[in-house]
């Protein structure tokens, strides 16, 4: 888990938010842009270090993590929800993100900040963006009058543009899931010793707790379904300074496909433009 995922950093959306937005001169809150998930999937591939000492019958924890990080790597769509707890007094880093995405880079989500600093409602369609934060995100992020300025302006509308836009592109990231999976297989860890628990239940499917250690000493419990196909279900990483998790569901099933209507947004470069002027 210690590689991060730019799928799992919140920080992207809410730069792509306030970089266009802020005035010249202004820059966005440093947390928020420094704010980072990781990625757990990293941790799935457990090598010759591999602690397989099963709870039961079934494969050992090797097995176990191999096949759950070969159905991620090959999932054409996941729903991903990460929360990092630390970040719930702070409202200007992400304290959770949720989206619904596949390997066509569609996606539909939400990203909420700490401290009732506000949520972002994303929706992603090709290279078509949507995004419409609430009146707390733009109060806390622009805390002057330039705040209840685009509150008024976008009266509850979608900002609107194309990832060919500069502060839109990173969204083509965040969105794919193949760049997710692509930074999950980059970023095994081969070495990782993973113990195998008693099976439980989270949500009500039943799973096996793989445990580990990082070099940091921080905890990694990644839960693999017990019947198969053994698909990761969710990853936690514990230690000092540090206390995340991702739970991954609907695996394979499509991104919903609408989009807001055009009477529901507003250009993003006409907010920016106007922002300019305030």
């Amino acid at each position: 888990m210690a590689h991060r995922s730019r799928l799992c950093a919140g920080a992207s959306i809410t730069a792509a938010l306030l970089t266009p937005l802020a005035l010249p001169g202004t820059a966005p809150a440093a947390s928020a842009t420094a704010a980072t998930a990781p990625a757990p999937p990293a941790t799935a591939r457990s090598g010759s270090g591999a602690q397989d000492s099963p709870a039961g019958d079934g494969p050992g924890a090797r097995a176990l993590a191999e096949e759950a990080r070969g159905n991620l790597l090959r999932a054409h769509s996941v729903h991903v929800r990460f929360t990092d707890h630390r970040a719930r007094d702070d409202r200007s880093a992400p304290a959770s993100l949720e989206l619904t995405l596949d390997r066509g880079g569609n996606c539909v989500g939400k990203l909420v900040m700490g401290d009732d600093g506000g949520s972002v409602v994303l929706v992603k369609r090709g290279d078509q963006v949507w995004m419409k934060p609430d009146t707390a995100f733009w109060k806390a992020q622009l805390p002057d009058h330039r705040g209840d300025a685009v509150v008024a302006r976008l009266r509850n509308r979608y900002l609107h543009g194309s990832t060919h836009e500069d502060v839109l592109r990173g969204m083509s990231g965040t969105c794919d899931l193949t760049a997710f999976q692509k930074e999950a297989a980059a970023g095994s860890s081969p070495h990782t010793a993973l113990t195998k628990g008693r099976e439980t239940r989270i949500g009500g499917a039943k799973v096996i707790p793989l445990t580990g250690a990082e070099h940091d000493g921080s905890k990694i419990t990644l839960y693999v379904t017990s019947a198969g196909p053994h698909r990761l279900v969710r990853a936690t990483h514990q230690g000092a300074g540090t206390d995340e998790d991702l739970t991954f569901t609907g695996y394979d099933e499509p991104v919903p496909s609408a989009t807001p209507a055009p009477a529901q947004s507003v250009d993003i470069s006409e907010l920016q433009h106007e922002l300019e002027h305030t």
